[in-house]
Parts: C-alpha cells; structure tokens; sequence
C-alpha cells in the first residue's frame, strides 16, 4: 500500500469541448483538499491499466482474477486500429485519455482493459472507498434496527392484499439499520461483517462517478482539465457507465450475483406484474435514490388517481343517463323549435344563415358533461387533490426516514461545473473566511437578466404560435361552412356530425399538437443552455432552476388551447351588427348556442390522448429500435458470448435529464386532470390508465433496453412538489371560472329559478321550457353593417330577423342591442357562484392541510429515537475508546512513579 497523501482535487466543466471558459486557472482557482494516492504522474511517465483477455464469462462482474468487483466501465476505441488522417490529433486524445487513467490509479483505483474496442474496468479498493465515502458523508449501517415496524392498516384484510404484493420468497425484505456519516477512525463502532458487501454495489459506483467526475487529464498553460463527462462528450471515450448484474432475462451463472436486475425484471417490469406493488426498496437499493423516490411518488398518484376515476366516471355515466331528460337539448333537436330558429351567420364571407337543429347531435353530447354531476366533480376535485398532495408528503417523509435521506442537504457536494468556474475570492458573511464564487453580485444579475430575457422571448414565442392557431380558426372557418352540409336532414352519418365548428375544432386541436412537440423540441435545448449559464451550485439546485424553466413553457404551450377556448372563444364578439374583428380583418369565433364545453373537451381528449400515445410509443419503440440496429451492426458474428460490459455498452443511455423529462410527463398530465377537469370528468380514467402502463414501461425500458444509470441521492422530489401545490391552487380558479363562464350552468339556473315564472316569464311553475328561446336574441337583418350585407349567402331565402347567442333588447326597444336584464342577472350569479365555490373549496383544503402533518407522529418518533440511539452508540464507543486509552496512560504513569519512589537497591 503506497503512502496516504493530500492532493489538490479541482473540477471542471465536463459539458462543454476545450474553451478557456471550461478550464482552470491554478493560480486563482479555490483548492479543495481530498486524500489521494501518490502523486499525480508527469505526462511523460503514464501508468498504465492491467490488460486481460475475456475469460468466457458472460456474466463476470469482477475482473478476470474473480477477486476485484468491477465498479465502472470506461469504453474507447484504439485509435492505432483506426484508418484516418487526422494522426496529430489521435495523438492528442490517447495521450489525454492516458494522463487520465494514470491519475485515476495514482489515485489508488485498480484499472483492467481488454483489447480492440477497449473496456476500461474500474475497481475501487477497500481504502479509496471508505476515505472517499468520509469525503461524501455517506450513511452507513452501524447496527441493526430494532425499532418496532408499524403495522398494517389493512391487517384483517391480509388474505386480499396480499394478492398485489410482490412474493417475499423472490424478493426478501431489506434489513433495516441504524446508520451515520462514515468516518474512518470509528470503522469499528460500523455494521461490518464483510467488507465486500459493506459497501452496496450502487454506493460503489456512486464513489468511484465521483472520483471519475474530478480526476485530471491534462495540464496546460497552467490550467488543469478535468472530467470523465468532457472526455465522453469530446469523443475521447465512447461511454462511461456502471454494470448491470445480470441479464434481465434469466439468473447469472455466478453463484455470488444477486441477480437483482432479473428479479425486478420479472416482479417489476414484466407486463405480467402490471397489478402487483411496486419493490421500492429494491428499486432504490439497485438504480439509487432517485430513482426510487420517482416510481414510488407515480405509484402512490397512480393509486389515489383510482378514487378520482371512480367518481369522474360515476358523474359522466349521471350526465349519461340524464341527456335524455335534457329540455334544452329537446328544445334544440324539436323541428317545431330548434328548426324553426333561423341563427344569423358567424362571418362576413361565405357563411349562410342557419338552423339551429343543425347543432343537436352535438348538443345531446354537451348534456353529458354539462350537467350537476360536472359541479360536484369538480369539488370533489378540488378537495381530492389536497388530499393527495398532504398524505403523500407523510408517504414521503416515511421514504426519506426509511432510505436515510432526512439530512442530505447537509451532504450534498457542489458540482464539478460549479467548482471548476470559483475564481472570484469574497468575504464569507458568517465565518469572515475567504470563499470562493463563481461570479461576483454583479455578474449575478446579468446572467439572471440574460435568462429571464431568454425564457421570456420563448414564452412570447408560443403566445404567438397560439395567435397563429386563433387565426387558423377564424380563417378556415369560413372554408368549412362553405364545403359541410348545411342542414340536418342528411344520413351519412359522417356529415351529420361534423359540423363545421366540429371540424374547426378537431383540425385546429391537430395542428396545435403538432406545434406543441415541434416547439418542445427545441426549447430542450435552449432551457439547458440557459440553466448551464446561470452555473447553479448543486445537482438538486440545477434540476429545480431547470424544472421551473421547462414547466413554465410546457405550462403556456400545453394549456394556453385550452385557456383560450376555456374563458376567451365567444366572449368578445360583439353582435350582428357590430362585430369584433382580430387584427381588424378576421371576425371574432363564436361558440355553439350551447356554449364552448363541448369543444374545450375535445380539445383535452385530443391533446391528452395524443400526448400520451405518442409518449408510449416513444418510450418503447425507439430505444428497442435502437438497441436493435445497434446490436446487428456492432456486434461480432464469430463471438457466441459476450462479456457483461459489452453487452451493456449496447443499451441506450439514459441521460442525466432523463428522469427530469418523465417526471415532466406526469406532472403536465397532473395539469390537465386537475386545471379542466370540470369540462372532462373521464380525464381521471384516462390518466389511470395511462399511468399503469407508463409504470411498467418505464420499469421495462430502465430494466431491459438502457444502460444502468449512476446511482444518486434524492430527499423527495424536488421542485415538482411546489409546481403542483401551486396547479392545485389554480385549480380551484379555473374549474369555478369554467363552470361560471364556459358552461351554460349558471344561465340555466337563472332561468330556472327567476326567468321561468313571473314576473319575467310566463310559466307557473318552475321549468326548463322556453330556456332557447329565452338566452337567444333577436337581430334585424337590416341592421348589418355595409361591409357584412354584401357577403351574406341567403340560402334560405329572406330573412328580415334572425337569432344569436346574447342576452341583449330586440330591435324596435329602446335599448336595443343593449344587453338586457337577465344578462345582470347572470352576471352576478356567475361571480357570485365564483366567490363561494373558491372560499369553500379553499376553506376544506386549508383545514386538511392544517389537520394532516406532513411528517407522521410514528415517523417523527422514528428519526427522534433513531438519532438519539445513533449518538449514544457514538457516544459510548467513543467513551469506551477513551476510557480504554485513559487506563492504558494511567497504568504506565503508575509505573513510572511506582518506579521512582521504590528504594534503589544497593
């Protein structure tokens, strides 16, 4: 064993090719001091790696003397094998790559290689790993847990439950520890029974990445370069990756291989388990926790999405069985009413004048998702979604005691990228020690300055593109009503529903998806580039400051459809005689005599549906496809096996961000099941269903078709939980405004109540009969304006008054086309309805959160005593060691004076 030393560890910025932005200036740069191996090696005098044949073991996980565990893999191609031009700078990267490999064995990392396409294997000895799991202030085990496990709730109910539950026979259950920060000088007072095991396999990766991410490979002009990440992304390594420990398909042949990806493959991802529970613990001792915590958060939403599918679907299959009761659909299907009613036309060119029976199919429609049970729903939403916001945060809090992750802000190293660019020296506020910093207050301010700037332009971007789509409608509107049937007497059943606001709608939802993955696309990119520019200082800081800049653009380019349609399409268009014009060209769309509901819930069932289909097949095809040609075009046909690493550097690689986008995935689905709900109760089904396939689609293509990702440590979940207390809030809003404003509820509880029977009607008692002919206005033809009477089509002759959705005087009154009484009245009881609704469905989820804790009592007992038997044990080692040395320097001390005091013997 070569002689402990301290080196200068310095980062650098591992995403970027050779720039002097990238690099490290010795001179100014902050050094951090971390224990190394030897010193670093000259470029001249490279240590090199053990090379080795492949001894035949497919399923090998140590290196060929079956000893060292491999821990990483490093791939590159020999460039002496390759036929180019480009000599100088083959050089220039073997010569790198060398200077690197050298350094990670100086610091004490065992390297193996094989030939041709090289496999790098990296072991990390017994001393690296536990002075480095000091330098990361892991947690681990110091005895086992004897705290008494709560019981199940559904304890009489085990003989059902157990039905769902993955078979502790295949999977056994973790052993629980009480654990601490590791420190080398108490290794004794820790659970070490075998040191091979100490140290999980996913622990061992996530030290030896570490190391890899801060080991040099180049000093130049006095500035070091640094990174495994910048090696791969310059091509001097093809990959860099961790091992699965099997094949997913079958058990290794090794006795000693726990054959964890085997069993989560066939007690997780397999499409046979679809039902059965998660192994979470399994899942976070093999992939991290990071990992972890995002299936168990998509299972428990997935779980509680159950209570809101059952009730949407009680409240859809109500408005189902009540259309035939529906009076003011009757009245609109009636020949004698609706086919009586002459409706002016909705534009200026090309639009006739219509019956109002030509719009009954889809009024029959509107009766199922504008009905009382949509108002109940969407309370039952409201408070529904508070529910499972507060009991996941015990669930969480439960994960975070159970995986030991309650205190890891506290030993969260900064990244690479952030410590490679600290040249600036400042006064620490608090210890009044010299820090170093990225940039000064003032850079500060211009990169947030330039990022805002940046994120702003995009966001106007796709208000923009939703113009765009606006004056889609508007223009293809006109195209339609000249090309579609134009009465309601026809039997294809293709023409009796499209209508031409119908196909408005559907091609206008279209092309609006289409724009939506085209421009989410290509605001990736940029949200990355500028989360890399503003340098945040962790990795949890940098995945929230880009969760914020991506939702924030999903949020305006997935929603704003749907806002449009929600509170703006047939609100600002005037009448007849005096229409709103967009941009002074295009008149202003119009909604059905029965309000814009129906069309804003076909545009939440193409764009929900679309996105979860095209995501699916995404996620399942393309990585399979890719793996496939990868496989056929690499792979040797003389070779009958092949080692484990090269069968892994064959998989897709995930990506850092690649759970970032999954947890995106859900939480616009999370938006569209709570922001509109009130206009689509079946979206909870939907997203139910979605959600059981999207579990095990993600577990399969994890398990089976990408590379097994770095380990990492997560507390919860980050940014996303405040992103969906804050859709919850909004909710309320939109579902309230939606149900005043976008249903026709309101109008027809005014009429019911105080326009049916004196002294504003004419009925006796309460009804719904006449609620058409009362919510439409009349309008004098002759009053058009010069610019809409020379392009009206009269194909049902002359007309001298025709209808429209208002509530304003008939002409001849003396405010005529003024709006009338029972507009006042509906607009008060709207804003009314709006107020109470907000303040009762707030008030229960203020009183929810208030009366569920986030942390459980049993929870908070458990880290309570946990830390407290922790420090005692400490503690009491600590004592016991110092008593110990105490009565070893007592017992010499009374020698030596024992010694002194005895009479001198002549």
């Amino acid at each position: 064993m070569q002689m402990m030393t301290w080196d200068v560890l310095l980062e650098m910025e591992p995403e970027e090719d050779d720039d002097e932005d990238g690099d490290i200036v010795l001179g100014n740069l902050e050094q951090t001091i971390v224990p190394t191996f030897g010193n670093l090696e000259s470029q001249h005098n490279f240590r090199t790696p053990e090379t080795a044949e492949f001894n035949g073991k497919s399923d090998a996980l140590y290196f060929n003397d079956g000893q060292r565990r491999i821990d990483f893999v490093l791939v590159y191609e020999d460039e002496r094998r390759k036929e180019t031009n480009k000599k100088g700078s083959n050089v220039k990267q073997r010569r790198k790559r060398q200077a690197y490999e050298s350094n990670l064995i100086c610091d004490g990392l065992k390297l193996e290689a094989t030939r041709s396409l090289v496999f790098v294997k990296v072991h990390a000895p017994w001393e690296v790993l536990c002075t480095y799991a000091e330098i990361m202030h892991i947690k681990l085990p110091l005895k086992p847990n004897d705290l008494k496990t709560r019981s199940s709730a559904f304890g009489n109910f085990n003989w059902f439950t157990k039905f769902f539950q993955v078979d502790e026979n295949i999977i056994k259950p973790e052993q629980e520890f009480f654990t601490a920060p590791f420190e080398k000088n108490r290794m004794n007072d820790f659970y070490i029974q075998d040191r091979d095991t100490f140290f999980n396999p996913a622990t061992r990766s996530r030290i030896v990445y570490f190391i890899l991410s801060r080991v040099s490979y180049e000093v130049k002009d006095n500035v070091k370069k640094f990174g495994i990440n910048r090696l791969v992304n310059s091509g001097i390594y093809k990959a860099a990756f961790p091992l699965h420990d099997c094949h997913f398909s079958w058990p290794s042949q090794d006795v000693s291989c726990p054959n964890e990806r085997y069993l989560l493959y066939r007690e997780w991802a397999h499409p046979r388990s679809f039902y059965k529970k998660q192994p979470l613990d399994l899942i976070r001792k093999y992939y991290g926790e990071k990992i972890g915590i995002y299936f168990a958060w998509l299972g428990y939403y997935t779980k509680m999405l159950l209570l809101a599918a059952v009730v949407g679907v009680a409240c859809f299959l109500y408005g189902y069985i009540n259309q035939d009761n529906c009076t003011w659909s009757k009245e609109v299907c009636d020949p004698r009413i609706g086919g009586e009613i002459i409706m002016c036309p909705q534009c200026d060119k090309g639009c006739p004048f219509w019956r109002l029976n030509i719009t009954c199919e889809s009024s029959k429609k509107l009766c199922i998702f504008d009905s009382f049970g949509t108002l109940v729903f969407a309370v039952f939403m409201g408070i529904w979604v508070t529910l499972f916001l507060e009991f996941w945060k015990r669930r969480q809090a439960e994960l975070e005691y159970e995986w030991d992750t309650v205190e890891l802000q506290q030993e969260e190293q900064p990244r690479p990228e952030y410590e490679a660019r600290c040249t600036h020296v400042v006064i620490n506020e608090i210890t009044q020690e010299e820090e170093r910093i990225p940039f000064t207050a003032f850079g500060k301010c211009i990169r947030m300055t330039v990022c805002a700037s940046a994120v702003l332009f995009w966001v106007l971007l796709i208000i923009a593109s939703v113009i765009g789509i606006i004056v889609y409608r508007l223009s293809v509107f006109i195209v339609f009503y000249a090309k579609l049937p134009k009465a309601s007497n026809t039997t294809d059943p293709i023409q009796k529903y499209l209508t031409p606001q119908t196909a408005t709608t559907i091609t206008a939802s279209i092309i609006s998806f289409i724009i939506i993955v085209i421009l989410n696309m290509m605001y990736e990119k940029v949200a990355i580039m500028i989360t890399n520019f503003e340098l945040p200082r962790t990795q949890t800081d940098y995945e929230n400051s880009l969760t914020m800049k991506m939702f924030l653009f999903q949020f305006v380019n997935y929603y704003s459809s749907c806002f449009y349609i929600a509170f703006f399409k047939g609100k600002f268009v005037g009448y007849p005689g005096d229409p709103v014009y967009w941009l002074g060209k295009y008149r202003n769309e119009e909604c059905d005599p029965g309000g814009c509901l129906f069309e804003l819930t076909t545009q939440l069932t193409i764009i929900m549906g679309g996105k979860s289909i095209w995501n699916n097949i995404l996620e399942v095809v393309f990585p399979w496809v890719m793996n496939i040609c990868r496989l056929y075009f690499t792979a040797s046909s003389t070779e009958k096996k092949t080692p484990r690493w090269e069968q892994d550097y064959h998989l897709q690689l995930m990506g850092k961000l690649g759970l970032f986008y999954e947890y995106l995935e859900m939480i616009i689905q999370f938006g569209f099941v709570t922001l509109f709900v009130a206009s689509f109760p079946l979206a909870p089904l939907l997203a139910l269903v979605n959600n059981i396939l999207e579990i095990r689609v993600d577990a399969w293509k994890m398990t089976t078709q990408y590379r097994r990702m770095v380990p990492e440590k997560a507390q919860d979940i980050g940014a996303w939980q405040p992103i969906m207390q804050g859709i919850a809030i909004l909710a309320v809003v939109t579902n309230a405004m939606i149900i005043a404003f976008t249903s026709d509820m309101i109008p027809r509880l005014v009429y019911y109540w105080s326009f049916s029977v004196p002294p504003y009607g004419n009925h006796t008692d309460y009804t719904m009969k006449g609620y058409i002919n009362n919510t439409l206005s009349i309008f004098n033809t002759s009053d058009f304006t010069e610019r809409s009477r020379e392009n009206l089509d009269s194909d049902l002759g002359d007309h001298t008054t025709c209808r429209y959705r208002d509530f304003r005087y008939p002409p001849g009154h003396p405010q005529q086309y003024k709006h009338n009484i029972y507009y006042w009245h509906v607009i008060a009881a709207k804003l009314a309805f709006i107020i109470v609704m907000e303040h009762l469905i707030y008030s229960v989820k203020f009183f929810i959160s208030y009366a569920i804790p986030d942390v459980s009592k049993s929870t908070k007992s458990k880290i309570k005593r946990e830390k407290y038997l922790t420090q005692k044990l400490l503690h009491e080692n600590h004592l016991k060691d110092m008593t110990k040395s105490f009565g070893v320097i007592a017992e010499r001390m009374g020698e030596v004076i024992d010694n002194n005091l005895r009479p001198k013997v002549e």
